[in-house]
């Protein structure tokens, strides 16, 4: 967990703080920030996506002879702090959290390994045991004191970037060149939220502020008060689009073929499908190249309709499974670095208006994907990428493939549908047969089946053809 905290700091210079304990990681970021204009889902879900893809990525690392065998996925939320008096409360909070969880999971898991109680019957030793009770115990009992436990477990971490100096380069004579950078490094505290730790680091008061006063006590209600949590429309169609960060150096890092690489395109795919299997309240997705829209049923209540909690929950396994997949597809190619996705949520209240977005989506992988087939036919045949943009300014649709078939002999409607229409994936009902036990006769057994298809989706044809999506 702090590996993948500090390759987020390193990641994006906006965030100059982080705190953890557990699972559960908090990312300041300047005040001045003005990552991704300070859209609350762009920012949680990037970060969230990257912090996952980390996750897995250096999984081996840690642990090399354990087998990651689920994909992980985190969630995430925005608390605005309007003062540097809130965010001191904050932290103070968190801390104050880590340590009672600490404390309690010490001791239930001594008396459940030690002690020989059952997790029921130490559940009911600790339920209203006190702190200095919870002390008391692991002494006597187990002759632990608490105090002398690991500080990563009763302190957490604090990540930020302070000053250090590095070697640049050698003198000839071999004298070293020094000179001072920032870098992400790890400290612990018993009060991170104390005025003597935090103005103690020069770095945190120039990007952040100094504190005035100690902060003794907290109030969880009031802090929480600050939660940048969105409620979606209820009784509408939820619709998660996720796209790729930077997808276009991630694709030429990777080699991917242009204009378009199914290998890739079969990776969203395969990503897209594990979605769908694990959250049962999605009915339906379309994909096209580094993007993903995912339908969610209008009575959902996933994560009662929270915005943040829903999209990062998306995209934080979508990202998960695209890091561990990747060499299912990609055998022969290394993962350079973590990809990451942001999302976004959008409610449609009707079909009508809901089979309208996935037509635009649809109507955009068709003409993305001609003048993307264009500009790389030209591009391969000796022009250069601005006489390329040139060339096909200002060209219609029938220009284009009268340009592919006189000069490269392609004729654009042989080519996978993949590439024209995009990726359709949805469940479908089957009646299998199934033979009863000491009976000669059958019943009909209604199965649901993921398929992913590659067809027209903005005829009504589609829809009538597969009422139970929008049913």
């Amino acid at each position: 967990m702090n590996q993948c905290a500090m390759a987020v700091l390193e990641e994006y210079p906006d965030i100059v703080f982080s705190y953890g304990y557990g699972d559960e990681y908090s990312f300041v970021l300047k005040k001045t920030s003005k990552f991704y204009q300070r859209r609350s889902s762009k920012i949680s879900s990037v970060i969230v996506s990257f912090f996952t893809s980390v996750y897995v990525t250096k999984w081996k690392e840690f642990f090399p002879l354990k087998e990651l065998r689920y994909p992980p996925s985190f969630l995430s939320q925005i608390v605005c702090c309007a003062s540097l008096e809130i965010l001191q409360a904050y932290l103070a909070w968190r801390q104050r959290d880590c340590h009672v969880q600490n404390q309690y999971n010490t001791c239930f898991w001594e008396l459940v390994k030690k002690g020989g109680k059952t997790e029921m019957e130490a559940q009911e030793i600790l339920k209203y045991a006190k702190e200095q009770d919870r002390n008391e115990l692991l002494h006597q009992q187990f002759g632990i004191n608490y105090n002398d436990t690991l500080a990563l477990f009763r302190q957490g971490t604090c990540i930020f970037k302070t000053e250090v100096e590095d070697i640049v380069k050698y003198n000839e004579d071999g004298t070293p060149v020094k000179r001072l950078r920032r870098k992400a490094g790890i400290f612990r505290s018993e009060n991170i939220a104390g005025r003597r730790f935090w103005n103690a680091h020069a770095s945190l008061l120039k990007e952040l502020g100094n504190f005035s006063e100690d902060c003794f006590k907290t109030n969880p209600d009031y802090i929480r008060s600050f939660l940048f949590e969105s409620k979606l429309m209820p009784s509408t169609w939820i619709v998660i689009r996720i796209d790729g960060c930077h997808f276009h150096r991630f694709a030429d890092v990777h080699e991917f073929n242009k204009p378009n690489d199914k290998q890739a395109l079969d990776l969203m795919n395969l990503c897209a499908v594990a979605v769908l299997e694990e959250f049962h309240d999605i009915v339906f997705c379309y994909g096209v190249s580094d993007e993903y829209s995912f339908v969610l049923k209008k009575d959902s209540q996933l994560y009662q309709r929270r915005a943040s909690k829903i999209v990062s929950a998306i995209v934080s396994f979508f990202s998960s499974m695209y890091v561990m997949k990747w060499k299912d597809v990609f055998w022969k190619k290394e993962l350079k670095y973590p990809p990451s996705f942001d999302g976004r949520a959008v409610c449609y209240p009707s079909n009508e208006i809901l089979q309208d977005y996935l037509a635009w989506r649809q109507v955009d992988c068709h003409i993305n994907n001609q003048y993307n087939t264009c500009f790389w036919s030209l591009v391969k045949s000796g022009k250069s990428k601005s006489e390329a943009q040139n060339y096909l300014k200002g060209t219609q649709a029938c220009e284009k493939n009268e340009l592919l078939l006189k000069e490269f002999g392609i004729n654009y409607n042989t080519l996978p549908l993949m590439f024209r229409q995009g990726s359709s994936i949805f469940r479908v009902k089957r009646e299998n047969p199934t033979l009863l036990e000491n009976d000669a006769s059958s019943v009909e057994k209604i199965e649901t089946k993921i398929v992913t298809e590659h067809c027209n989706i903005i005829e009504q044809s589609f829809w009538e053809a597969h009422p139970s999506i929008l049913n």
